[in-house]
């Protein structure tokens, strides 16, 4: 039997043991990125086919999963904080508690687990999502404590059931793990190496999507433009512009590619679709030629540059998100310097900015020459007073100008307003003048320019 009939063949087992109870509910906390809320998504369709209900409240909970991240250290302290919380409910619930995610694939998190929190019934690791009901089956049927195998290199499983949150736009995982190793990075040890899925299996989910009234794609990957397909689709740049030609679809993201994987024929195809937003996820993480060497980013500050305006020059009406890590261990002011001028050259629109945090494994964990925090605390604060200060002037240029629109629905702090979102991830606010969905899609005039948000009027 294949492993997913097995998998499947669980699913029912649980269903049967739960199938005589309304009530029973699961919430899951979801921590890191996209991936990881993907991963959730997996995990609550198979959860829903074994007849648990979503609710988001850990006190109604029978079944509690924390899908983890071990990017940043205060991923750790949240996790670790919320497994002491919920003891309670354990104690006086019996409610099943399981740990998923990336930090589960590491060893020394494990047993951190074992010895610290025993009360904990199910650990498994990313790339056993898919046995989540056979442990699930054996913690009802058999009490036991579920300790699954870590394998960072396991197969791709298909078919599994899955349930989005929302519905009109969804994340469509096109590969797994990624081979760059960055000296500041736990993940292509914790994800493994790449591992690409077949391009006409893609292609087949985007068009289920696309028949269920999906509008917005969002393809993920670790390292998404190193995709690696077959015969007929080659590589990232071959199944993005497949994936733009699906009847339906309107919205085409990725994330995250790496800047040196950024070939021509991808840029490409970005100029000649405009499904695909025009808001480009390229992470610098640093503006300095000798802290890019450090970090193992194989590109320097002058190809970064150069890269970006290649993109600009191809595709004039594009602009730029980016990650960036201050304070990285040996990264000097002159090194901080040379971040903040590439900041102001490319004039990025949205940047995610973090403070490096130590990940034990790492290369640079083994550095002795680490920044002192309150120093890495007053860079940070100086590379977002400069984002800042550019925000007005970046939003300022949208005023006049006409704007497709992905309505997400009403405004939470007004309801005779809509709120939605353009292409270039900028949120639009308009006055209510008519019913729309979400999903629904619209074109506005941008009479308005604030700090964190545009505002509009319809437009036929």
């Amino acid at each position: 039997m294949q492993q997913i009939e097995i998998d499947k063949k669980y699913i029912e087992e649980v269903y049967n043991l739960n199938k005589n109870c309304d009530y029973l509910k699961y919430t899951i906390m979801t921590m890191g990125c996209q991936l990881n809320e993907n991963d959730s998504e997996k995990i609550s369709g198979m959860l829903e086919e074994m007849n648990y209900k979503y609710t988001d409240n850990f006190e109604d909970a029978d079944l509690i999963v924390f899908n983890t991240c071990c990017v940043r250290e205060n991923a750790e302290e949240k996790l670790f904080g919320k497994i002491g919380e919920v003891k309670n409910l354990k104690e006086n619930k019996n409610v099943i508690l399981a740990i998923g995610g990336c930090m589960m694939q590491e060893k020394n998190m494990v047993e951190k687990i074992k010895k610290s929190y025993p009360y904990v019934d199910i650990v498994f690791g990313t790339h056993t999502i898919h046995k989540l009901p056979e442990d699930i089956f054996r913690v009802l049927s058999e009490r036991n404590k579920v300790r699954d195998i870590i394998d960072i290199d396991g197969d791709i499983y298909e078919g599994m059931p899955i349930k989005r949150n929302s519905s009109y736009k969804a994340s469509v995982t096109i590969m797994y793990g990624c081979n760059n190793f960055c000296s500041y990075c736990i993940v292509p040890y914790v994800r493994g190496r790449e591992r690409s899925r077949d391009p006409e299996r893609i292609l087949e989910e985007i068009r289920m999507l696309a028949k269920e009234g999906y509008k917005e794609i969002t393809l993920l990957g670790q390292n998404v433009n190193s995709y690696k397909g077959d015969d007929k689709i080659k590589n990232f740049a071959e199944l993005l512009d497949e994936v733009c030609k699906i009847d339906g679809i309107e919205f085409v993201n990725f994330i995250s590619p790496h800047p040196k994987d950024f070939t021509d024929d991808v840029i490409e195809v970005i100029a000649k679709n405009p499904k695909v937003t025009r808001i480009i996820h390229l992470p610098l993480q640093s503006g300095s030629t000798k802290v890019l060497k450090e970090m193992n980013r194989k590109y320097t500050k002058e190809q970064f540059i150069e890269r970006a305006n290649k993109i600009k020059k191809m595709c004039p009406d594009v602009v730029f998100s980016t990650d960036i890590i201050v304070g990285y261990a040996g990264e000097t002011e002159e090194d901080f310097e040379d971040t903040l001028d590439v900041v102001r050259q490319i004039n990025f629109e949205q940047i995610y900015m973090f403070i490096y945090s130590i990940r034990e494994g790492t290369v640079g964990a083994k550095r002795e020459d680490q920044v002192p925090e309150d120093i890495k605390h007053a860079r940070f604060d100086r590379l977002k007073e400069l984002y800042e200060s550019r925000v007005d002037e970046n939003n300022e240029k949208y005023i006049g100008t006409c704007q497709k629109i992905l309505i997400e629905g009403l405004s939470k702090n007004n309801p005779n307003t809509y709120t939605g979102r353009t292409n270039t991830n900028k949120v639009v606010i308009f006055d209510k003048d008519g019913d729309y969905k979400p999903g629904d899609i619209i074109n506005c005039k941008i009479t308005e320019a604030h700090k964190w948000y545009l505002k509009g009027e319809k437009v036929n």
